[in-house]
């Protein structure tokens, strides 16, 4: 694996996402170069607690290690996700490294997100990589693609909230200055003089290029997916922990799939294959889909949103962590696989949970880690786009093994 030179370490490390999943995503290769993490909600109520406090000021107070914040602007209306996201990256503006976080395929405000992280962090410069090649998500002369694809041209443009119709960078960003790999020894005369820069990249080498040729990391706003992620926790890792974390094994696991991303269809339909798998529907009759999935005798239960959507993306996410939350207050269950950056938030929240301690990244865009908050069970997080049609499976058998985490 590369590492890159130790001339900037961090200890502080923020994480400003736009959703649950992204959260997830940008955290876990920082967890895995040797950095304590966390994933954290924010309140559903918005930008202060029950005692007006603002929310983010008090989670960039936290220990050393990695704070990464669902925003959950993803969801908002632009200005209102705007207000949110400078609010935290003002509260986040003296971590040693701040990264805001954007879907790889650009689905959310975007643009707009940038322009407030960038106005409240007040840093020097912004560079913007999105691509995330373990994926198939390449930036090609600042045209963000998906396994070779122009976004715009794919699924995702077909997303039902943020359906996606510009691919390229330049064209959102008008105001940054595109670079291509070969012009990335320019960057740090280019971070002192400050600006938004767009950066193409279609490999890691080419993200690990780029991190290595920035060496004031504090001056900088890190825009970008978990390939962008990865390669800034290779060039800042920390020796990781003598002992290995250990996961305990779920006996009974849950995967709760709300995502229509037709990735995750054909991963739903792979796990209705197995035999041991019992499956039920959260389609406003959720009761029924809990006493259903209770008198199953088969060891892996799943709960998913209707093939054919028919209601209101909120009302199938409330049906689905309703189902979790009677199961697993019941003990009925003792795992959870978690699909969709909405349904997982949904999920956390029914379960009165802040968040996750996250442990590791056990595939790329997959978070696993344990509860915050009673009962502290094991939980993998994966966005609806991401995977081929074994994930599902091979994430809930990784639930079932439990043990020591490599």
């Amino acid at each position: 694996m590369w590492v890159g030179p130790q001339d900037d370490p961090v200890s502080s490390i923020a994480v400003l996402a736009d959703d649950l999943t992204s959260a997830g995503d940008g955290a876990a290769p920082f967890r895995r170069a040797g950095h304590q993490a966390k994933v954290l909600l924010s309140p559903a109520a918005g930008d202060t607690d029950s005692g007006g406090r603002n929310v983010y000021e008090a989670a960039a107070s936290a220990p050393d290690g990695v704070v990464a914040l669902d925003l959950g602007s993803r969801l908002l209306d632009e200005p209102a996700a705007e207000t949110r996201t400078m609010r935290a990256a003002r509260a986040f503006a003296t971590a040693d490294l701040l990264v805001k976080t954007v879907d790889s395929t650009l689905r959310g405000h975007v643009a707009a997100e940038i322009r407030a992280a960038h106005a409240g962090s007040g840093r020097r410069a912004v560079v913007v990589a999105p691509a995330f090649p373990a994926e198939g998500r390449t930036t090609l002369r600042g045209i963000q693609h998906v396994q070779g694809v122009p976004v715009h041209d794919t699924e995702f443009a077909r997303d039902p909230a943020h359906p996606v119709r510009c691919s390229d960078l330049t064209r959102l960003l008008p105001e940054a200055e595109h670079l291509e790999p070969d012009q990335f020894e320019k960057l740090p005369e280019l971070i002192g003089q400050g600006g938004v820069f767009v950066c193409s990249a279609v490999t890691d080498v080419d993200l690990d290029r780029l991190v290595s040729s920035a060496p004031r990391a504090r001056e900088v706003l890190w825009v970008g997916s978990p390939g962008l992620a990865a390669a800034l926790a290779r060039h800042h890792s920390r020796t990781p922990e003598a002992v290995r974390p250990e996961l305990p094994r779920a006996r009974r696991p849950l995967v709760v799939v709300g995502s229509a991303n037709p990735a995750t269809r054909r991963q739903l339909d792979r796990m209705r294959t197995r035999a041991d798998v019992a499956t039920a529907v959260a389609d406003g009759d959720h009761t029924a889909a809990v006493h259903a999935l209770q008198g199953a005798s088969a060891p892996v239960l799943v709960v998913h949103s209707p093939d054919e959507r028919r209601t209101a993306s909120a009302s199938l996410t409330g049906d689905l962590a309703y189902v979790v939350r009677e199961l697993t207050t019941a003990g009925s269950v003792d795992g959870l696989v978690l699909t969709g950056g909405e349904t997982a938030v949904a999920v956390l929240e029914a379960l009165r949970s802040e968040g996750i301690d996250l442990i590791d990244e056990p595939e790329p865009g997959v978070a696993r880690g344990v509860l915050l908050s009673p009962p502290r069970i094991p939980v993998l997080i994966k966005a609806g786009g991401f995977g081929d049609e074994g994930t599902l499976d091979r994430l809930c058998r990784l639930l079932m093994e439990g043990g020591p985490v490599s």
